[in-house]
């Protein structure tokens, strides 16, 4: 699969838990950290929950969508599914072994762990 994020090639957006533990917190650091190797680019998950137009449209536009998420709760996961976008992949933190605290300590090689799954996961 193509992952550029530049307008002349497949658009790649990831969206990513960001929830208020450190499982959520190492998916939008893993996020950030794909962006910036230039996997994909790291997009608005708000937007989609608040229903914005031009973020939703701009969604469904996409050619890949990865969803990172924290934990089984799902939320982001569910975001993308209440739109209708098709997820290209998704990876949950806590079944990569990571446990789900209340704090925001982590490590990277938590963060590392996450993105390690999405590089698989898209090179496959």
């Amino acid at each position: 699969m193509e992952t550029s994020c530049d307008c002349g090639g497949p658009k790649t957006f990831i969206f990513a838990c960001s929830g208020g533990s450190n499982v959520g917190q190492i998916t939008n650091e893993a996020a950030k950290r794909l962006t910036a190797e230039g996997l994909g680019r790291f997009f608005c998950l708000a937007g989609i929950g608040g229903d914005v137009s031009g973020i939703v449209e701009s969604t469904k536009a996409a050619d890949n969508v990865i969803v990172l998420d924290g934990c089984g709760v799902a939320c982001a996961k569910l975001c993308l599914e209440k739109i209708n976008v098709p997820i290209t992949c998704y990876i949950d933190a806590t079944e990569l072994g990571i446990d789900k605290q209340p704090h925001f300590d982590i490590t990277e090689e938590q963060i590392g762990a996450v993105c390690d799954a999405v590089r698989s996961a898209v090179s496959e």
